[in-house]
């Protein structure tokens, strides 16, 4: 095993943040993908690269070479994490960027053969599972399991010009939610201590965020989910989202269209075309983005808390890197973990985020 981290799909968005984030502490790390040019061009045309043109190529690269960490930024993760945590296990620790439910739960569900093979396996490390599950560790800290959590991402993001591309859209379309407790394009919440079906972008509810400004989110199954019941423990748990659109309109279309997307020709489709859809340059709307949580104990006790951080893609970048290099140093724990239960609320702040609880 080498002490190298490898960041694949390092000359995507996403892959040149947490690069960039490297950096930062000191870290060069190893660029892997299919474009040798765009690799270059990522690494400042100075950083080690690998270029490999398939999930299958990139997994042989791994258990040939044996990196100390690999951060998995290439989605849909429902697809990529497998195969590359398989490789990893013998000699790697894995890091993912995952949001969508599928692909937390499935990475969870490595969490035995990992801690056989003493690595590390985590994912979430990015906004809105890091910056919501953060709270709620902060808020349930030396205390018994809340009776009630929600849990609420309000991103300020940036827009770079570009598609959305077949990764994002398939992350998007076909992770929703992928387990079980209800249809399979459902939405879902915890009751009772089990997942059962609740209403996509049902739930709404209008936040005011410490700066004054207001939000109105609503409920949608992503990996915060599962994040925060497994922080909290609390049998009822629901995950918002301030980019889940909440008009009554909204509200009575988007169920039937997730009941479409159970039919898997109209699913590809509808990838397809997502996949086409173009974006204009956008400044990031709000000067901070937010996690927020809000805890009820069966006594009555209320606590409220938020994680105030920059843009939102900044942030995403920061978790991943920040994650790598605890674990290159030896501070992670063999296993299945989202990133604040492995390393606790002070992750969230070395990444630049503040807590207002």
């Amino acid at each position: 095993m080498t002490d190298e981290i490898w960041v694949l799909g390092g000359s995507g968005r996403s892959g040149r943040a947490v690069a960039a984030e490297l950096g930062r502490r000191g870290v060069s790390p190893v660029l892997v993908g299919r474009n040798a040019g765009r690799l270059a061009a990522a690494g400042g045309g100075h950083g080690r690269t690998v270029v490999a043109g398939s999930v299958e190529a990139i997994a042989e690269e791994i258990r040939r070479r044996q990196p100390a960490v690999v951060i998995n930024t290439v989605g849909p993760f429902a697809d990529t994490a497998a195969p590359l945590i398989r490789a990893c296990l013998p000699g790697s620790h894995y890091v993912d960027l995952a949001n969508d439910l599928a692909a937390v739960s499935a990475v969870l569900g490595r969490g035995d053969a990992a801690a056989a093979a003493g690595r590390t396996l985590v994912t979430g490390a990015g906004f809105g599972v890091t910056a919501t599950e953060s709270v709620v560790v902060k808020l349930c800290s030396g205390r018994p399991a809340p009776a009630e959590v929600r849990v609420d991402m309000v991103p300020s993001l940036a827009v770079e010009a570009g598609a959305v591309g077949e990764a994002l859209a398939g992350t998007m379309l076909g992770g929703l939610p992928g387990v079980a407790g209800g249809r399979r394009f459902g939405g879902r919440r915890f009751r009772d201590g089990g997942l059962v079906p609740a209403r996509l972008a049902g739930d709404a509810q209008q936040l005011t965020l410490p700066d004054g400004s207001r939000v109105t989110t609503s409920g949608m199954p992503l990996g915060e989910l599962l994040a925060a019941q497994r922080a909290s423990g609390a049998p009822s748990v629901l995950s918002a989202s301030s980019e889940v659109p909440s008009s009554s309109l909204v509200q009575v279309v988007l169920p039937i269209a997730a009941a479409l997307l159970a039919v898997p020709p109209v699913r590809a489709f509808a990838i397809r075309r997502l996949a086409r859809v173009a974006f204009k340059t956008r400044p990031q709307p709000r000067e901070h983005s937010w996690g927020h949580a809000r805890a009820r104990w069966s006594d009555g006790e209320v606590r409220e808390g938020w994680l105030r951080v920059g843009e939102a893609q900044a942030f995403t970048g920061a978790v991943p890197a920040e994650v790598a290099c605890r674990l290159l140093a030896g501070e992670g724990k063999p296993g299945a973990h989202f990133p604040a239960a492995l390393f606790g609320p002070s992750l969230a702040e070395a990444c630049g985020g503040e807590y207002l609880v």
